[in-house]
Order: structure tokens, then sequence, then C-alpha cells
């Protein structure tokens, strides 16, 4: 019973879901932040915040599973990755959607358009939309080869969103908490594999 819970796509679909719910919830309510700010500004870092950590847990999972191949909980986690990326999707999404309603206007948005805390965002955001709209079985048939290609643009919107987080917020320190493991573990990989390329050459 419990391994059914855990294999349904129900289960893992709320689980990601989880952390939207207070976000939802406070901008029903329209209440605004303890500083008085507007709750679409409110809830602009949490969405963001979100969207990056599922976006690093769907990157690291193949370097842990590398590090750990027997580990039941990382296979379990690898075959969820599509999930993680799509949830990161949604959450950019959400962030998007509340940064476009807190500017109020195109003319606030263009004025501030080539900010490198701000273009950064968006060329993270683009690069999501392709890459979420093909996370499906169908488009990994259509695409054959071509869709590893396309998936690996991911990288460009992690560091997109590695530079949105340091600009905009003028604070390394928590954007690094996130993103520096990444680094290393995709370090890791990339060795890994060109050991792997030598020892196969060899």
């Amino acid at each position: 019973m419990f391994k059914a819970i855990l294999d349904s796509r129900y289960f893992i679909w709320a689980l990601l879901a989880l952390p939207s719910i207070p976000m939802v919830l406070a901008l029903l309510s329209g209440q605004p932040g303890a500083e008085g700010e507007p709750v679409t500004e409110m809830l602009l870092h949490p969405t963001g915040e979100f969207s990056a950590r599922f976006l690093i847990i769907a990157l690291i999972l193949t370097p842990m599973q590398m590090l750990f191949p027997g580990s039941g909980f990382w296979r379990w986690m690898m075959k969820r990755r599509r999930n993680f990326g799509v949830a990161a999707f949604a959450y950019a999404l959400f962030h998007t959607a509340l940064y476009i309603v807190d500017m109020g206007s195109l003319q606030a948005i263009l004025g501030e358009a080539l900010a490198l805390g701000i273009w950064t965002g968006w060329l993270a955001f683009f690069v999501f939309v392709p890459l979420a709209v093909t996370s499906n079985n169908w488009s990994v048939r259509k695409m054959g080869p071509a869709w590893k290609v396309l998936q690996r643009s991911v990288y460009v919107a992690a560091i997109g969103t590695l530079l949105h987080w340091i600009f905009v917020h003028n604070d390394l320190g928590p954007a690094l908490v996130h993103f520096v493991p990444l680094a290393g573990l995709e370090t890791y990989r990339i060795l890994k594999n060109l050991n792997r390329a030598r020892v196969s050459a060899a």
C-alpha cells in the first residue's frame, strides 16, 4: 500500500504542489506583507526560490545516482526527474505572472528589461518553456536524439536563474548556498564521464 502511494504520480504532484498552497491562499486573501508590500511583491521571492530549488533537484539527480548507484531512494527520485523539472517551470511561471502583475504595465516591464538581474530571469524563463512543453514521452519518441540536445539547454536556464537571483537581491550568499553544491556535483559527473571515456578508449 505504502509503495503504491509512493509510486503514484498523484503523490509526487501533490508533494511538489505543497509549497504553493500558502502562496495561493495569500494571493487569494489579498493581504499585504508584514512590511506593507503588495501580496504580489511579497510572493515574488518564494515562487522564484522554489523554482530554483526544484530545478537544482532535477539537475543533481544524475550525479547523485552516480555517487550512490545502489540507492533505492535516488533510483526513485531519478524516475521522477521530469516531474521536478516541470514543477520548476510551474513555479517560474507563477513567479513571472506575479512580476507582470506587480509591475503593472508593459512600459514599466520594458523600462527595466535590460538590467542584468532582469534579462537573465527572462532568459531562464524562455529556455524553460520548450523544456516543459517537451517533458513527455510523446516528445521523446517524436524528437529522438534532438530531445536530449534540447534538454541540455537546461544548464543555460540554471545559469540565468543563478545570475537573476544574485543581481536582483544584490546578495551572493543565498544563491551560492543553493548553486555551489550543484556545481560540485556537476563537476564530479563530468570528470567521471571523462574518466570512463579514457578507460574505454584505452
